[in-house]
């Protein structure tokens, strides 16, 4: 097998599109989210930067690491539907998988990982989704 390669390119504008995804996302399912890990939906604490400095950062390193699960598929295997794909399976076993679990031994509420597992849903299906637009 061969490694179509990393278009650093594609990795950037995929991290930089996720870091938006949030915003709609939390901004629908925010007071759900707040009950769910304890705090007052009413009464929400101050924004932090630090939280958006880790994501932003955590985003670079999830698209840069699909880009490379993608460009393993092989020339001409870095495909919008290969990328979605790729995304898909990403998800469903190294993040939600693991997000129940951790989530379910702090016991938290299961709308919790509903809430959190279907954003990065949607983060990895777009990741996926530029990653193979812009191709290797």
């Amino acid at each position: 097998m061969d490694f179509a390669g990393i278009n650093y390119l594609a990795v950037v504008v995929a991290a930089i599109v996720s870091f938006f995804i949030g915003w709609p996302w939390y901004m629908t399912f925010g007071k759900t989210w707040a009950r769910a890990v304890g705090l007052d939906p009413d009464n929400p604490p101050g924004p932090k930067p630090k939280p958006f400095v880790v994501l932003g950062i955590a985003l670079l390193v999830m698209a840069w690491v699909l880009a490379g699960v993608i460009g393993h598929l092989g020339s001409g295997q870095v495909t919008i539907r290969n990328g979605i794909i790729s995304g898909l399976f990403v998800w469903l076993g190294f993040v939600v998988a693991p997000m129940a679990v951790n989530y379910t031994f702090q016991d938290r509420k299961p709308v919790l990982t509903l809430i959190d597992g279907g954003h990065f849903l949607l983060v990895l299906i777009v990741m996926g989704a530029i990653i193979g637009w812009f191709g290797a």
